[in-house]
C-alpha cells in the first residue's frame, strides 16, 4: 500500500512547514509554509522545492498563518494549478494575508535593489507579489469543520478544530486502497488549554501515524490568571511611570485575544485612561473575519452587528498617516503593531521611537523565532538595529508566556493520550530544546513509539 509521508519543512525548527504525502498515484502536499527568521533562515524560500509544483495533485493547509500557508503563491507561480483545501474561516484570512506577503516581498525587495544599485549589484525580483498571491486564492477550497472530502482517489480529508486560532485544523487523512486503510493525523497547531478566544482543541481516538506540533514541548505555560495578574502590573507600572506600552503581536490570534481580554479587564486594568491603537491594517481586516465566524469560538469578543470588540477607546488606525501620529505621543500610548516578531511592519516605527525610552514598556506575547529581533529583545539585548541604525534598549521588556495561541507540553501530552494503541508519533514544528524534553515524556510517561521528524525523511504508514 503505498501511503508516505516526506518531511521537508518545519523539521528541527518552527517555521516553513512543508511535507508531500503520496497516496497512490496521488501527490499531495499538506503545508506549504514560509521560513522565517533571520536572513540566513528567509533565504531558503528561494531554494527550489524538492518536488515539481505541477506533479502535486492537492495541497491541505491546516491554518493561516504564513509559517504554513505562505509559499502556496510561490508554488502556484512556479506552476501548481490544483486545489488548496483549508477551513473556510482560513481561506478568507489567507484572502488578507497572502496579498499582504506578497505586498511586502515587493517592498523588501525595492529595499534590497537600492543597496545593491549603491554596491553596482545586480537587482533581485520580491519571492512573489501582490498579484501572484491575489491569483492564489483562486484555487482555494474552503471546507466545514467534520465535513469528510474526497481530495484524491482514495484519499478523504477531514478537519478539526485545533483550538489554536480561527479555521486552525487538525488534519486527518484516511487512504483506502482496497481493502486496506491507514489514517494519518496531523495536528497541525494546537491551541493552549487557557486560550482566551478559541474553544477546546479536538481529541481524536484513532491513527496509524502522528504528527504533531512541539513548538513549546519543553514547559508548561503560566495559567491564565497568573498571566492577567502580570499584565495588571504591566499596565500599573507604565501608568506610573508615564510612557507607552508597544505589543508587537501576530494580526491572526494574538491581536484578536489581546482585545477580547482588554475588554473583559477593562475597569481592572484602568484602560480608560489609556488610547489603544490597533495599528495595523492586517489586524483590523483579520478581526473583521473574527466577527464573521464569530460562531467557531464561544466567547463573547463582539457585540451584536458589531465588528470591532467592545472598546470605547480603541482606535484602528489604517493608513501610514494615522500611524505616524501615535508617535508624537509620549505617554499614555497601548499600541498593538505587527509583526509578532518585529521582523517587520509598523511595530519597527514604534520600536524606533521607544525602545531608548526607560519609561516605555515592551510587552512580548508569542514565540520568537531564532534569528529574529523579537528573540533578540527576549534574549536580553543591549541594543537593536533598525534600518542600519544602532538605538540602546532601555524599554522594559516583558515577556508574557501564558498568552501563547499553542499547546504547552502538558496539552500536548494530553492530546497524544487520546489516541488508542499508541501510534508511532513523529514530532515537528519545534526546536531541539523544545522536541528533546517531550520526546523523552511520550516515550517515558506514554510508552509511545516517538521521534523528531528529519528533513528529507521518509516514512510509510
Amino acid at each position: 500500500m503505498a501511503f508516505e509521508l516526506q518531511f521537508f519543512g518545519a523539521t528541527e525548527r518552527v517555521t516553513g512547514s512543508l511535507y508531500l504525502l503520496r497516496a497512490g498515484n496521488a501527490r499531495v502536499l499538506l503545508e506549504c509554509g514560509l521560513v522565517q527568521g533571520g536572513a540566513d533562515e528567509e533565504a531558503q524560500n528561494r531554494e527550489p522545492f524538492p518536488f515539481d509544483p505541477p506533479d502535486i495533485d492537492a495541497v491541505v493547509v491546516s491554518h493561516s498563518h504564513i509559517d504554513h500557508s505562505g509559499r502556496v503563491p510561490l508554488l502556484v507561480r512556479q506552476g501548481y494549478t490544483g486545489p488548496v483545501y483549508t477551513h473556510a474561516a482560513s481561506k478568507a484570512l489567507c484572502d488578507i494575508m497572502l496579498p499582504d506577503s506578497g505586498y511586502l516581498n515587493e517592498k523588501e525587495a525595492e529595499w534590497e535593489n537600492r543597496k545593491r544599485a549603491r554596491k553596482g549589484q545586480g537587482r533581485i525580483t520580491p519571492l512573489y507579489t501582490r498579484a501572484d498571491a491575489e491569483a492564489s486564492i483562486d484555487q482555494f477550497r474552503g471546507l466545514d469543520y467534520e465535513t469528510p472530502t474526497r481530495i484524491a482517489p482514495g484519499l478523504t480529508l477531514t478537519l478539526f478544530d485545533a483550538g489554536h486560532i480561527l479555521g486552525a485544523s487538525i488534519v486527518r487523512l484516511e487512504f483506502e486502497d482496497g481493502n486496506d486503510k491507514r489514517t494519518l493525523v496531523f495536528s497541525g497547531d494546537i491551541g493552549y488549554r487557557d486560550a482566551p478566544l478559541m474553544d477546546p482543541t479536538t481529541r481524536l481516538g484513532h491513527a496509524d501515524a502522528v504528527l504533531m506540533e512541539s513548538t513549546y514541548g519543553d514547559r508548561d505555560h503560566r495559567p491564565i490568571t497568573e498571566t492577567i495578574a502580570e499584565l495588571t502590573e504591566v499596565f500599573e507600572s507604565a501608568r506610573a511611570a508615564q510612557g507607552n506600552i508597544l505589543i508587537p503581536a501576530f494580526t491572526v490570534g494574538r491581536t484578536q485575544d489581546l482585545l477580547y481580554l482588554m475588554a473583559e479587564h477593562f475597569d481592572e486594568w484602568n484602560l480608560g485612561k489609556w488610547k489603544i491603537f490597533l495599528d495595523s491594517p492586517m489586524g483590523i481586516s483579520a478581526t473583521k473575519v473574527y466577527s464573521q465566524y464569530r460562531h467557531l469560538f464561544a466567547a463573547r469578543l463582539f457585540e451584536p452587528k458589531s465588528d470591532y470588540p467592545d472598546l470605547p477607546n480603541l482606535i484602528a488606525t489604517r493608513t501610514a498617516e494615522e500611524s505616524m501620529t501615535i508617535n508624537e505621543i509620549e505617554t499614555g500610548a497601548i499600541v498593538i503593531a505587527g509583526s509578532g516578531m518585529c521582523t517587520g511592519g509598523r511595530i519597527l516605527h514604534h520600536l524606533k521611537n521607544n525602545i531608548w525610552r526607560p519609561q516605555c514598556h515592551l510587552v512580548i506575547v508569542g514565540y520568537q523565532a531564532i534569528g529574529t529581533p523579537g528573540r533578540r529583545l527576549v534574549d536580553g539585548a543591549d541594543e537593536i538595529r533598525l534600518w542600519g541604525d544602532a538605538y540602546r534598549v532601555r524599554a522594559q521588556t516583558h515577556t508574557i508566556g501564558g498568552l501563547s495561541a499553542h499547546a504547552d507540553q502538558s496539552d500536548l501530552l494530553d492530546w497524544y493520550r487520546s489516541f488508542a494503541d499508541r501510534p508511532p508519533v513523529y514530532l515537528v514544528h519545534g526546536e531541539e530544546r523544545g522536541q528533546r524534553p517531550l520526546l523523552e515524556r511520550l516515550k517515558t510517561d506514554l510508552g509511545a513509539p516517538a521521534g523528531i521528524a528529519k528533513y528529507g525523511q521518509k516514512i510509510t504508514i
